[in-house]
C-alpha cells in the first residue's frame, strides 16, 4: 500500500555520515540513481545569503559530474569492473552527503548556519577532497566515454585538485558571524543591543519582516532539538533571545492576519477533544493517567498535586494514590494526529530542555528580559487601539513562550496595561484587543506567582468578569473562563470567586449559550467543575441553575455535563439534590449509551441521588424501562469504579423494591427519606 507522504514529519535531525548506504543495486540502476542524484543536486539553489561561492560551485561541480553518467546511462551496455563499480558506490554515498546537507543548510535557520559558516565550510571542503580522490581512482580509460564527456571529467578533476587547499570562509560573512557573537556576549552584560546594527544583520541574512522572524524562530526551535552538545545549545537559545527582541524592535508588533507564513498550531486547528489536558485546556505533549483513570498532561497535574489537592481536577474523587501513569497509546495517538496535519509535537522532555536551557542562558534571558520591557513600554504609550492590538499580541504570542517569559511580562508592568482593554468599550471598538488582552492574561496566570499578581492587581479580576459576561465574542468569554479556571487552582482563590454571584451567572451563561463549535463550552464547564469543589460556592451554583443548565447540554457535552452534575450533588446539599430530580432520566440514558467515562460518572451521580433523595428519586429510577439490565451489564464491562457503583446502584434499587428504603446506606451516608413534595431536613456526610 503506498504511503502519502504527507504522513511522515519532516527530518528533524542531520543525519551524521555513517548513517548513508549504497544502495544494493544492478550496475544499470546504480548509474540511473546516480545520475537521478546529480540531477537533483543540480537543480538546488544555492545559499543566498551565507557561503553563496561555495554551495554554488559544489552544484557546478555535481552538474557536471551528471555528464559522466548520463553517457553512461546511455551508452554503456558492458559490466563494469569491481574497482569501478565501488567507486560508484562511493560516489552515491557522496552524493546523498552533498544533497542532505546544502537541503537542510537551505531551508533550516540563517542565524545558526552564519554561526556554522566555518564548520559548514570545512564541511564542503571535505567533499571536495573526497570528489577529487574518487575521480583520481576511477578507472577512466575502461568507461569507454565520449571524448567531450572524458574531457569535462578531466576539467572536473583538475577542479577539485586546486580546491583542495584549504576551506573557503567569505571574509564578510566571517566578520558578520564575529560581530553576531559580540552582541550575544554584550547581551550577557544586559546591553542592549544597537538598532541600526541589528537591523544591518537581518537585512544581510534575509530576514527582513515580522512572518521571517517567526520563521527563524521556529527554524532554530527545531534547531536545538537537533543539537546534542549543550555549547550548540546554549548558542542556539541566545539565538532565539536576540531573533525574539529583533522581532519586536526591528519590525513593530504583528498581528495574527499579518504572519502571512505562519507554522500551523494546534489550538488553531482544533484538536480532538480528548488530546486536550482538562486543567491547561492546552494539547497535551506528556498525558498521564492518574488512581482515578482520568488523564491529564504530565506537567499540569503535578503542578496540581503539588499545590495541596488531593482529589482529581474532573471528577472531584479523592486520589487513592499520586502515581502518574504514563498514557503511551494517547500519546502515540496525538503524534500521529500532529505528523498528519503537519504541525510541531515535542515531548514534554524536549520541551523541558528548551526551557532549562533558557534559564542557564544568560544571554537568551537577558534578551528576554528586554523584550518584554520594550513592549510594555511601547503599550504605556500607545495612542491608538490598532497600534496597541499589535502590542498586545505580541505579549499574548511572548506569555504562550515559557515561564520565563511570564515572569519578564509580569515584572514589566503588563498587567495593570492590559487590564484597560477588558472593558465593554474596548470590545466594541475593537473585539481583537479584547481577545488579545484577556488571552494574555490568561497565559500569563499560567504561572503560579502570577496568579498573585492577577489577583492583586486593581481592576484585573472584575475586568476578567466583565468579558466573561458581556466580551464581544465567543472567544473573549471562553478565554475568560479558562482564566477563571487558572485562577481557581489556588485554593484561596477558589474561595474567593466561588462568591461571586458574576463569576457563576458568567461561567453558566456561557456554558448553556455558547457554541458547539469550539470548547468555550467546555472551558467554562471544566472552570465550573473546578469551583465546585468549595461548599460555599456549590450552593451558588445550584441557585443559580447549574442542574438545569446541566440537563440542556448533556446530550452536547455528555462527559462534562455528567461529571459537574456528579461534584454538585455530592456536597451541594438537598436542594441539589432535589433540582437533580429531573435529570433521573437523562442519566439513565447515560448509563445505556454513554461512553465509559459517561457511564461511570451517571452511576456515581445516580447513586449519590438515589442514598440522599430518598424512595421518590429511586422510584423515578425504577420506572425507566430495562434499567436494571443495563445495571448488570454496567457491572459486567464498565471500569473498577463504574462496576462498583453499579453494584451499589442495584442493591438500592431492590432495597427500594423490598421496601427497605428507609434504612441507612452503606459508604457512610445518612439516607434521608425525601416526601413527594421534595422537602426534608439536611443530610450529614459520616
Amino acid at each position: 500500500m503506498a504511503v502519502s507522504p504527507q504522513v511522515f514529519p519532516p527530518r528533524k535531525r542531520r543525519p551524521s555520515a555513517g548513517a548513508f548506504m549504497s544502495p544494493k543495486l544492478s550496475d544499470q540502476s546504480l548509474l540511473r540513481s546516480l545520475l537521478s542524484i546529480c540531477q537533483e543536486i543540480s537543480s538546488l539553489e544555492p545559499f543566498r545569503f551565507l557561503l553563496r561561492r561555495t554551495s554554488l560551485s559544489m552544484i557546478r561541480k555535481t552538474n557536471l559530474l551528471s555528464m559522466l553518467f548520463e553517457d553512461l546511462v546511455r551508452n554503456s551496455t558492458a559490466a563494469f569492473s569491481p574497482s569501478a563499480l565501488l567507486c560508484f558506490q562511493e560516489l552515491y554515498i557522496l552524493l546523498q552527503r552533498i544533497q542532505t546537507l546544502i537541503e537542510d543548510s537551505s531551508h533550516g535557520s540563517k542565524m545558526w548556519l552564519l554561526i556554522q559558516t566555518e564548520s559548514l565550510a570545512n564541511c564542503f571542503h571535505e567533499f571536495t577532497l573526497d570528489l577529487s580522490t574518487l575521480l583520481d581512482i576511477l578507472p577512466i580509460k575502461e568507461l569507454r566515454l565520449n571524448d567531450d564527456v572524458e574531457e569535462v571529467v578531466s576539467l572536473l578533476r583538475n577542479q577539485c585538485s586546486r580546491s583542495t587547499t584549504k576551506s573557503f570562509v567569505d571574509p564578510l560573512d566571517d566578520d558578520l558571524r564575529r560581530e553576531v557573537c559580540t552582541m550575544l556576549d554584550r547581551l550577557k552584560s544586559e546591553i542592549v543591543p544597537d538598532h541600526s546594527r541589528l537591523s544591518e544583520i537581518f537585512i544581510r541574512l534575509g530576514i527582513g519582516s515580522s512572518a521571517s522572524c517567526t520563521e527563524e524562530l521556529e527554524s532554530l526551535q527545531d534547531e536545538f532539538q537537533n543539537q546534542t552538545e549543550e555549547k550548540s545549545k546554549s548558542q542556539l537559545i541566545a539565538l532565539v533571545g536576540l531573533v525574539r527582541y529583533a522581532k519586536c524592535v526591528l519590525f513593530g508588533a504583528s498581528t495574527p492576519g499579518s504572519d502571512l507564513i505562519r507554522r500551523k498550531s494546534a489550538s488553531e486547528l482544533g484538536f480532538p477533544v480528548d488530546f486536550r489536558c482538562p486543567i491547561s485546556l492546552e494539547l497535551m505533549r506528556d498525558p498521564v493517567a492518574v488512581a482515578t483513570g482520568q488523564t491529564y498532561d504530565r506537567e499540569s497535574i503535578k503542578l496540581w498535586i503539588e499545590s495541596g489537592h488531593n482529589t482529581c481536577p474532573k471528577t472531584g474523587q479523592n486520589l487513592a494514590h499520586t502515581d502518574l501513569i504514563p498514557n503511551r497509546a494517547l500519546k502515540n495517538l496525538i503524534a500521529m494526529w500532529c505528523r498528519a496535519q503537519r504541525i510541531p509535537f515535542e515531548t514534554a522532555e524536549n520541551n523541558k530542555g528548551l526551557v532549562n536551557a533558557v534559564k542557564k542562558n544568560k544571554a537568551a534571558l537577558e534578551a528576554t528580559r528586554m523584550t518584554a520591557s520594550f513592549l510594555v513600554n511601547k503599550l504605556s504609550v500607545s495612542q491608538s487601539m490598532e497600534a496597541a492590538n499589535g502590542v498586545v499580541y505580541e505579549l499574548r504570542s511572548l506569555a504562550k513562550t515559557d515561564s520565563d517569559c511570564r515572569a519578564c511580562i509580569a515584572e514589566a508592568g503588563a498587567i495593570p496595561l492590559l487590564v484597560r482593554y477588558l472593558s465593554s468599550d474596548v470590545g466594541g471598538a475593537q473585539p481583537n484587543l479584547q481577545v488579545n488582552a484577556v488571552t494574555a492574561i490568561l497565559n500569563l496566570s499560567i504561572l503560579e506567582a502570577n496568579k498573585t499578581r492577577i489577583m492583586e492587581t486593581d481592576g484585573a479580576l472584575n475586568g476578567v468578569i466583565e468579558v466573561l459576561r458581556s466580551g464581544a465574542t465567543w472567544e473573549a468569554k471562553g478565554n475568560a473562563a479558562a482564566t477563571i479556571f487558572s485562577l481557581s487552582g489556588v485554593h484561596g482563590y477558589r474561595k474567593r470567586l466561588g462568591r461571586k454571584t458574576r463569576v457563576i451567572k458568567g461561567l453558566l451563561e456561557l456554558a448553556k449559550e455558547g457554541p458547539e463549535q469550539g470548547c468555550f463550552r467546555r472551558d467554562a464547564m471544566v472552570a465550573i467543575l473546578n469551583l465546585a469543589g468549595e461548599r460555599e460556592a456549590v450552593a451558588r451554583l445550584v441557585e443559580g441553575g447549574v442542574v438545569e443548565m446541566v440537563v440542556q447540554v448533556m446530550e452536547g457535552l455528555p462527559e462534562e455535563a455528567v461529571t459537574v452534575l456528579e461534584a454538585v450533588v455530592r456536597s451541594g446539599g438537598m436542594l441539589a439534590i432535589a433540582a437533580a430530580y429531573g435529570a433521573i432520566r437523562k442519566l439513565g440514558c447515560l448509563l445505556r449509551e454513554g461512553s465509559e467515562r459517561a457511564r461511570e460518572s451517571a452511576a456515581a451521580t445516580l447513586v449519590t441521588i438515589c442514598r440522599k433523595g430518598g424512595s421518590e428519586m429511586v422510584a423515578e429510577l425504577a420506572s425507566m424501562p430495562g434499567i436494571e439490565r443495563v445495571i448488570w451489564e454496567l457491572m459486567g464491562v464498565g471500569t473498577v469504579r463504574a462496576r462498583r457503583k453499579a453494584a451499589s446502584l442495584l442493591r438500592i434499587l431492590r432495597r427500594w423494591a423490598a421496601g427497605l428504603d428507609s434504612e441507612v446506606a452503606d459508604e457512610g451516608y445518612s439516607q434521608v427519606v425525601v416526601s413527594s413534595s421534595i422537602t426534608a431536613t439536611t443530610t450529614v456526610a459520616g
